[in-house]
């Protein structure tokens, strides 16, 4: 995705957690590489400088008066990988992770487009064996708290083979 990013937002969806590049920040899908164990300080003030912009585009573009973290912007709703994302971040979750190849190398939340526009869909992955599967309906509760306090609404389904994941679409505000 490209185009209409927010102050501090920017950048291909399908970026991980990888920081410190000096490019544009881009919040972890969970379908880039693993994080950096060194850049993890940058990394915070990347995601804390992030959170702080979109709050503040929130406060610019709501009604006076209301609370900016209600309901998301109108940014963040064509583009609700990249909001998502962001919210799961700066709430402490863990993104899974690829390496070079593709295949899946770090456990953690995946942020997709659903099926409907303004929608995303969250998933627990983790590498073959890794038990994400068994982790997958604690992780994924753990996910809707840090949703829930940005203005979104994450429900949880039950998929093809059992697998659940959360739906998660902006809260009215």
């Amino acid at each position: 995705m490209t185009g209409g990013h927010g102050p501090g937002v920017g950048g291909s969806a399908g970026s991980g957690a990888g920081g410190g590049t000096g490019g544009v920040f881009e919040a972890a899908t969970g379908d880039g590489p693993p994080p950096v164990p060194a850049d993890a300080e940058q990394r915070s003030r990347e995601i804390r400088t992030a959170l702080d912009g979109l709050l503040q585009i929130r406060r610019l573009t709501h009604r006076q008066g209301d609370d900016p973290r209600a309901a998301p912007a109108a940014w963040e709703r064509r583009q609700p990988v990249r909001a998502v994302a962001l919210a799961l971040e700066s709430g402490g979750l863990t993104p899974s992770s690829v390496d070079g190849s593709g295949a899946r190398v770090g456990t953690g939340y995946r942020v997709t487009a659903g099926k409907r526009p303004g929608t995303a869909v969250v998933e627990w992955l983790g590498p073959p064996g890794s038990g994400a599967a068994q982790e997958e309906s604690a992780a994924l509760g753990s996910c809707g708290p840090a949703l829930a306090r940005l203005g979104w609404e994450a429900l949880l389904y039950k998929g093809p083979r059992g697998r659940r994941f959360l739906e998660v679409e902006p809260m009215e505000g």
